[in-house]
């Protein structure tokens, strides 16, 4: 596996954590201590912060999971990536979006840049 399947692995281990403390560990993991995570809804700098954005969608989309789709494109330090958030009840997929990883060296996230492209329907 490469540094940056390796990345978006972890990257998605956080955002499906089952407990507080799975995120909390998986958050260490995926990300820098002053990593950062930006999208149109949300902005969150550092373990704690991203930790609290997780948390958030988390609670917001109960019984949800981030998949992966397609494959992702990397070069240099970064990766980009599509995703559906997908009902773990019955496969529907209210949001869909691609994000944008900024590496370290060591392979942790330092920044991501989330995009939406589908978003639930108020």
């Amino acid at each position: 596996m490469t540094i940056h399947e390796t990345a978006v692995e972890r990257y998605f281990a956080a955002w499906n954590a089952a407990t507080p403390d799975d995120l909390v560990k998986a958050v260490a993991s995926a990300f820098t201590e002053d990593g950062t995570y930006t999208d149109p809804l949300v902005e969150a700098r550092g373990h704690d912060g991203i930790t609290a954005a997780i948390a958030g969608a988390q609670r917001q989309f109960a019984g949800f999971r981030f998949e992966l789709t397609g494959t992702p494109d990397a070069h240099h330090d970064l990766v980009r990536f599509t995703w559906d958030l997908v009902s773990t009840a019955d496969g529907s997929s209210p949001a869909a979006g691609f994000d944008v990883i900024t590496l370290a060296e060591d392979g942790s996230i330092i920044s991501v840049a989330g995009f939406l492209d589908r978003l639930p329907q108020a």
